[in-house]
């Protein structure tokens, strides 16, 4: 295995216990709201989805790869959709508005840090 598929692989391994922090961090962030004006504002869900891009841009920065950042994006999507489908009355996330951020805003976010881990790739020689 040469240099650049170890790291692949480390990055990878580090992406699992990643996107589990993140998916049960978001999940338990994601619910909270601010009262402004009548309406409640889910700042919850976009400091979930700050986390998840803040690590999976730390995960392709560290490992210079987009599959870590990508792994990681697919194994939280995969989580809390999981927590998503539960029956109802164990269901983590349900389906209104701060739910929808976090769930549907995770594909964008992941896809956004893809395209921004591809800088770090090393250059070929």
């Amino acid at each position: 295995m040469n240099k650049g598929a170890a790291g692949t692989a480390g990055g990878i391994a580090a992406a699992a216990p990643a996107a589990l922090f993140v998916a049960a961090a978001g999940t338990a962030l994601h619910r909270q709201d601010v009262l402004l004006a009548g309406v409640g504002l889910p700042w919850g869900a976009v400091a979930a989805l700050l986390l998840l891009g803040s690590v999976e841009l730390w995960l392709g920065a560290a490992f210079r790869s987009v599959l870590p950042a990508a792994a990681c994006g697919i194994l939280c999507y995969a989580l809390t959709g999981w927590w998503s489908t539960l029956e109802t009355g164990k269901r983590l996330i349900i389906a209104d508005t701060a739910g929808n951020l976090w769930i549907f805003g995770m594909a964008v976010v992941t896809v956004a840090m893809l395209a921004w881990c591809r800088r770090y790739r090393p250059p070929r020689d």
